[in-house]
């Protein structure tokens, strides 16, 4: 006897929706995660102890041509045999690359994570921090970009999510 199972039109709904307390469970998964660019650009701004480091994962070139401000530099690479000492690891820290089309601070986080470390990834990267128009350092100084209006509220202090 064969079965035939029916395919919904919608795309959507090709594969239905988890269940509410599933899809509760992987979102809140995901924020013990990851954390958002604009939240580490506000807790960075309002000053004082974060609670948290910031560490840039990209290569020497990278960071020199932009990086979050009081971001501790250590490629990923470099992580296993220099972490111990840059870090504390009663400190979270916070991890980004390049952007969401790298997953180096993805690995960077594994690698903290497997020696110990707590850590969270901050998604977008430093792309993100850019577009959303947050002051960078480079090797010549502070730099800011506008915001890009496709990432960040125009003429609003936040998105409001």
């Amino acid at each position: 006897m064969t079965t035939q199972l029916t395919t919904p039109a919608n795309p959507v709904l090709r594969v239905a929706p988890a269940a509410p307390a599933d899809a509760a469970a992987y979102f809140r998964a995901s924020l013990v995660f990851h954390a958002d660019v604009s939240d580490v650009a506000s807790v960075l701004a309002a000053g004082g102890d974060p609670g948290f480091v910031v560490l840039d994962s990209r290569s020497t070139a990278s960071w020199d041509q932009g990086h979050v401000p009081g971001a501790v530099h250590l490629p990923t690479a470099l992580i296993a045999e220099q972490a111990e000492r840059l870090l504390d690891r009663s400190v979270p820290v916070i991890t980004y690359c390049w952007g969401p089309g790298c997953n180096g601070g993805t690995r960077a986080a594994l690698a903290l994570a497997e020696l110990g470390f707590q850590v969270k990834e901050m998604l977008g990267g430093f792309e993100y921090w850019v577009r959303e128009g947050f002051a960078f350092e480079t090797w010549e100084g502070e730099e800011r970009r506008d915001a890009d209006p496709l990432t960040a509220p125009v003429g609003a202090e936040e998105c409001g999510c």
